[in-house]
């Protein structure tokens, strides 16, 4: 079942650039399932930052795993019905850094087919993420606009279908790069690293879907980690609960053999 929620933007947020009728209309995108209590701290993470939000509820998927196809195109989709300029996706897990709010309005200043990116830090602790290797290269491309030409999505053929590892944005789209932050909270866990690497090793055992393999996410060797410099962090602070947040080893393969 996917819900649309709307509400005015601080006007900081909402700053019109000098060439524009109207500020543009911003709407956050996500689904969720095993973190769905994540979410009201999300919405009150991105609350400031967009017009409203579109989310998913997956949790009656009678598949314990979705593809990232069938969640995100009736997302983009019920987003465009909403009159959205532009979407922010996010998942549950995650954070913006706070600088987004005064950014926002230059970012989306001109409705060009473009994705902005962001680092992604995967965090070890609430305040500290990991920097040494291929941790502190990771980037997400999750700030885009939309158009009328794109959709239905279902049938334009431009968005990635794609079971694992999608990107959010059309194809076609130039890349631009934020200095700005995504924190990654699922990593805080030393057991949820371990259940991440296995959930995506089961679901994708021979690295079709990404080549680097998932071991290293449950390797802590050689680990560095860096604090978040002071006006760079998120809000509300994290309070790691322990729970796993992803569904469950047995669950999986018990759907693999039911499908097989």
């Amino acid at each position: 079942m996917i819900s649309v929620t709307e509400h005015p933007r601080p006007e900081q947020g909402r700053r019109r650039r000098w060439w524009q009728r109207r500020p543009p209309k911003i709407l956050a995108i996500f689904s969720y399932r095993y973190d769905q209590h994540l979410v009201p701290a999300l919405i009150d993470n991105i609350r400031p930052m967009v017009d409203g939000w579109v989310a998913l509820d997956d949790r009656d998927n009678p598949a314990p795993f979705s593809s990232d196809t069938t969640r995100r195109i009736p997302l983009l989709e019920a987003a465009h019905a909403a009159g959205a300029d532009w979407v922010l996706a996010v998942d549950p897990d995650e954070r913006y850094e706070s600088r987004l709010v005064q950014e926002m309005p230059i970012l989306t200043g001109s409705k060009l087919p473009i994705v902005w990116s962001f680092r992604l830090r995967e965090m070890y602790t609430p305040d500290s993420y990991r920097t040494d290797g291929i941790w502190g290269r990771k980037r997400q491309a999750r700030l885009f606009p939309l158009f009328d030409d794109l959709f239905p999505a279902a049938r334009s053929g431009l968005f990635a279908r794609k079971d694992f590892h999608a990107r959010w944005y059309p194809r076609g789209y130039a890349h631009r790069r934020t200095d700005l932050d995504l924190y990654h909270l699922k990593m805080i866990d030393p057991a949820r690293r371990a259940h991440r690497r296995d959930v995506y090793k089961t679901i994708d055992p021979d690295n079709r879907y990404q080549a680097v393999g998932y071991d290293y996410l449950g390797d802590d060797t050689q680990c560095v980690l860096e604090t978040i410099p002071r006006g760079r962090g998120y809000h509300p602070p994290h309070l790691d609960d322990g729970r796993l947040w992803m569904v469950g080893i047995d669950s999986l393969r018990d759907g693999a053999r039911a499908n097989a």
